[in-house]
């Protein structure tokens, strides 16, 4: 018999029924949850689940705006005003390479992680470096990309669509130099404090951020690039 006063085989079925995914509880039993996991008697979720919790919340409201974006880009597709078309501005060469540089930095990104979980200061470094470095180019060419338009007279101001592709796109490019910086910041303090709790939390949050700029970009580089520019 239990503490509940149910048979052990009861008492498992209960458990199981109400933690269906086994998110509180060990492998080997149901009988045996994971401290700090935030589930019955394991008290209250470490601040590492609850800073990853709340950060999502964050990317979560940071896409909720990036989806308004995407739809105010979608409505003005063909108010062109008698301007050039999307088809007729987009280097698709030149957005080729952006594209390659952000998902290379994400691929960077994944691995200084992984250094900083094997707590390697010099291999967790070269790796944010080599992040920051591929998101660096992919600002200059993205910047390369609007004073090129610019010096052609295409401006935000031409039309409602020059006005959706320059909000949309010009956002997830302050986002990634805004990354860039946060980038640079976590370097520095990860060369001079370490791997202490309250860096890896920094860390985990800062990986999130970057892997969902390389995701809103996919949907930009679709839905902007390759099916706007489409005859």
């Amino acid at each position: 018999m239990t503490d509940t006063g149910l048979p052990a085989s009861l008492e498992a079925l209960r458990r199981l029924r109400e933690d269906p995914h086994r998110l509180g509880h060990r492998a080997h039993g149901p009988a045996a949850p994971v401290p700090g996991a935030g589930h019955g008697e394991t008290g209250p979720a470490r601040k590492r689940v609850i800073v990853g919790y709340g950060f999502w919340i964050f990317l979560l409201s940071d896409i909720v705006m990036f989806a308004c974006f995407f739809a105010a880009f979608a409505v003005l597709r063909g108010a062109t005003a008698g301007g050039p078309t999307i088809a007729q501005i987009v280097d698709l060469k030149r957005v080729g390479w952006e594209t390659a540089c952000l998902l290379l930095s994400s691929y960077t990104c994944g691995l200084s992680f992984a250094a900083t979980n094997a707590r390697n200061k010099l291999w967790t470094q070269v790796f944010l470096l080599l992040t920051g470095l591929l998101g660096l180019a992919f600002v200059a060419l993205e910047l390369q990309e609007f004073l090129d338009l610019a010096a052609r007279g295409i401006t935000p101001q031409r039309s409602a669509m020059l006005t959706g592709f320059f909000g949309l796109v010009g956002l997830h490019g302050v986002h990634v130099t805004i990354g860039g910086l946060w980038l640079a910041t976590m370097m520095a303090q990860v060369q001079f404090k370490g791997f202490r709790q309250e860096m890896m939390h920094r860390l985990l949050c800062f990986n999130l951020f970057w892997h969902a700029l390389d995701i809103v970009w996919i949907g930009i580089f679709t839905i902007v690039y390759l099916l706007a520019a489409a005859p």
